[in-house]
């Protein structure tokens, strides 16, 4: 059992593919709400759900039945990000187990987010979903991204990323505006848990 925001002993549920909250345009938050109890809540409420899942790496509010406009990336990418430093090989990067000590990072909070910027070139990622178990795909995505996004303080700020990263704040963005990676992914397949916790990464 996981600990919720209100201190009872519970589990958060991820949503699955089937709930309307996935095909919805989620609502910005107001900027004097951040930083409010009620968003606090809501954090710690995807924190929860995400660290229920080994291997979650990302997570968008509507897939827990929150239709606001934040997602939250977990601190493990701190320790892939130094994997693919050394990983020449993009496909090789995304099916990498996830290794390291990161107890002394933070998972990184977008509120309101915007994609501000595109690369040209773009790659046929490996994905799968968190709210999509257990299929997994290739989607076409951007190699390099520029987000601008409030963080949990109400701070306003601009982070450009490559690669996973990259990936990632597209794959969230998609949850944000009701889009599913499974509208867009070739090659299909349905992996068993056990497969899916050596190999793959879920949003």
């Amino acid at each position: 059992m996981f600990p919720t925001s209100n201190g009872i002993n519970s589990v958060i549920t991820i949503v699955q593919k089937e709930h309307k909250v996935l095909r919805r345009h989620a609502k910005p938050v107001p900027p004097e709400d951040i930083g409010s109890e009620k968003i606090k809540n809501v954090l710690r409420d995807m924190k929860v759900a995400l660290d229920s899942q080994d291997d979650g790496i990302a997570i968008a509010a509507p897939q827990i039945n929150v239709p606001l406009r934040i997602f939250l990336v977990s601190k493990k990418i701190h320790q892939i990000e130094e994997d693919e430093r050394k990983t020449p090989s993009q496909e090789t990067k995304v099916k990498e187990g996830l290794r390291g000590d990161s107890k002394n990072k933070k998972d990184r909070v977008f509120i309101n987010p915007e994609i501000i910027k595109l690369s040209k070139k773009k790659y046929w990622a490996p994905e799968g979903c968190l709210s999509v178990r257990w299929l997994y795909g290739k989607v076409s995505r951007a190699d390099k991204v520029t987000v601008r996004a409030y963080n949990e303080k109400g701070e306003r700020f601009t982070r450009g990323a490559s690669g996973l990263l990259a990936q990632i704040f597209q794959h969230e963005t998609d949850h944000l505006n009701g889009i599913l990676f499974i509208d867009t992914a070739k090659d299909l397949e349905e992996l068993n848990p056990e497969e899916t916790k050596k190999n793959s990464r879920a949003k």
